[in-house]
């Protein structure tokens, strides 16, 4: 659930920009996409949920924090973020040069559609997410992954270029704020809930066995998600002599694997990136939907997930670059938060 748009276009993005700078740049960024993501799962798992942290703070803020982290990782960003990535890769590698804006938008708006009815479909079982994500998507995806980074290294010459001027000097940094735009931290506390109900439901109940296992499965999340980000910021750093000036991730890993794989690389990204976006819209629509149901029982699970689908894909169809340029100044307040609350959740003994 971890793994989808943000942790696939952002981290060849920062390699093809940061050049020669890449290696502070991605320790910045897999401190606040991997490392603090990881001990964000494991205060939540501490606390029995983010009400429980949260409220031993306040718990007014419990309810207003937990709320905008829900609206920023759900509706408003991540969610239709899930929907407009997955089109940039899979869709339009696919189009003539020629195609209008217009027609672009339609065949977006009828993609998001069809891609927020099947998440839908799927999110309706919650507690069947371990079996199709975690036994069957993801497998598929890190197989994938692994395919295009071994033709990759392969077929490309290293050379590195110099990094950009806004790296220089500062390059951990802006990859530690590069890291916010993954959004794991927010999504942290919330997939906690989640990754416990799957655990749940192999049929461990007592409360510090679903601890246990849950925290053990955000350290494994962390180190695969490590793995991924180093390949693919390497991908961009490869092909960052080649590419020129590009907007974000997902043009230069269309370049990669077209370079490397001709037309056989479009369907291979395009296969990865629905995957991966598939897999957090679901996690995310269901986290979602059960923490407003929780908030406001009179309304069914099954109506917050509607509302959630039908607002995401309004949102979706205003395309990848927009939601990009609106999201980063929110998140740079709401996850210096986070990551206080984090620490804060470790630190804090547990109330018997």
């Amino acid at each position: 659930m971890f793994f989808g748009a943000g942790n696939l276009i952002f981290p060849p993005f920062l390699g093809a920009e940061a050049g020669s700078s890449t290696i502070p740049a991605m320790v910045g960024m897999l401190l606040t996409a991997v490392v603090l993501p990881a001990l964000a799962v494991i205060s939540v798992a501490k606390h029995d949920g983010l009400k429980n942290l949260a409220g031993s703070i306040h718990p007014a803020f419990a309810t207003v924090y937990a709320v905008l982290i829900h609206l920023l990782i759900g509706p408003f960003v991540a969610i239709p973020r899930t929907a407009s990535t997955s089109f940039e890769m899979a869709v339009v590698p696919f189009l003539s040069d020629g195609v209008s804006a217009e027609s672009l938008l339609i065949m977006r708006c009828i993609y998001s559609f069809t891609f927020f009815v099947i998440a839908t479909i799927v999110a309706l079982k919650p507690t069947r997410l371990k079996d199709l994500l975690g036994k069957v998507m993801t497998p598929i995806l890190l197989i994938l992954i692994a395919v295009i980074f071994v033709g990759f290294v392969v077929t490309f010459p290293a050379v590195v270029r110099q990094a950009d001027a806004s790296y220089k000097g500062h390059a951990l940094q802006h990859g530690f704020v590069t890291g916010y735009q993954t959004m794991d931290i927010l999504a942290a506390f919330n997939f906690g809930a989640v990754i416990a109900m799957n655990i749940e439901a192999f049929g461990v109940k007592n409360r510090k066995g679903v601890a246990k296992e849950t925290i053990l499965a955000g350290i494994g999340a962390g180190i695969l998600l490590c793995i991924v980000y180093s390949a693919t910021a390497y991908i961009g750093v490869l092909c960052s002599s080649k590419v020129g000036n590009v907007e974000n991730g997902t043009q230069i890993l269309t370049y990669a694997v077209h370079a490397c794989f001709g037309i056989y690389g479009k369907v291979l990204i395009g296969i990865i990136f629905f995957i991966a976006c598939f897999n957090v819209c679901v996690g995310l629509l269901c986290c979602c939907s059960a923490y407003f149901h929780e908030l406001v029982p009179k309304i069914s699970y099954f109506k917050w997930l509607l509302v959630f689908a039908v607002f995401s894909f309004v949102i979706s169809c205003a395309g990848l670059n927009a939601i990009l340029n609106v999201s980063l100044p929110i998140l740079k307040v709401m996850c210096p938060i986070a990551i206080a609350l984090t620490f804060y959740g470790i630190i804090r003994r547990k109330r018997q």
